[in-house]
């Protein structure tokens, strides 16, 4: 959030300038492209880390902060402050890398902690996957919130990700799905490696959100 406010403080250039510099440029970093000089002030692999704190407006990061907030707790209940910290920070890599991989030719620079949120968010599927979420159903011209099973709700989510990734492939996109399916697998596969023993998979609700 102190980046964030930071940003707000920048003209829209500098914002561009900021994110070409600090976001990750998959055809920098596994392509042919190189940034201009004055752009080349850390290595490449460090925006995998640096573009996870910065995000493109007030809309951005306020969903990636709600799902953090929902589902975010009860992952760093099952881990431990510390573990959790380095567990979102694997996510967010693994996310950045992912995307890479999947548009190796894109020049725009991903921003955001989508990924290593979608990383909490595998995890919880693991752990409370039969937990209640208060969701908002829209049908036609009604609308209503109902409560659903974890499994269904992030299943629901996972699968939009990567049918909209797979319908983007090879596609220069405002939007990095590919980063939010890499960074929720790595969270399914690192839960159990960042969990306390304590902590079980498949848990109760740990109550409603």
């Amino acid at each position: 959030m102190l980046i964030f406010g930071w940003q707000l403080t920048l003209q829209d250039w500098q914002k561009q300038n900021l994110f070409l510099t600090f976001g990750v440029v998959p055809a920098v970093l596994v392509g042919p492209y190189h940034l201009p000089p004055e752009n080349q002030v850390v290595p490449s692999v460090f925006t995998l880390f640096s573009s996870m704190f910065l995000h493109g407006g007030w809309l951005h990061i306020a969903g990636n902060m709600l799902y953090l907030w929902i589902f975010g707790n009860n992952v760093e209940d099952a881990m431990g402050h510390r573990k959790f910290l380095l567990f979102y920070l694997a996510c967010g890599v693994v996310a950045g890398a992912v995307q890479c991989v999947a548009t190796p030719g894109s020049s725009v620079p991903m921003i955001g902690a989508s990924g290593a949120v979608a990383g909490t968010l595998g995890a919880y599927l693991l752990l409370h996957p039969r937990a209640r979420v208060l969701t908002f159903v829209f049908l036609g011209i009604f609308w209503t919130f109902i409560r659903l099973p974890a499994a269904v709700v992030l299943g629901g989510w996972i699968i939009i990700q990567i049918f909209n990734g797979m319908g983007s492939a090879g596609q220069e996109s405002g939007v990095a799905w590919m980063a939010h399916v890499g960074g929720f697998m790595a969270g399914v596969l690192l839960i159990g490696l960042f969990k306390r023993r304590s902590s079980s998979f498949f848990w109760k609700t740990p109550g409603r959100r």
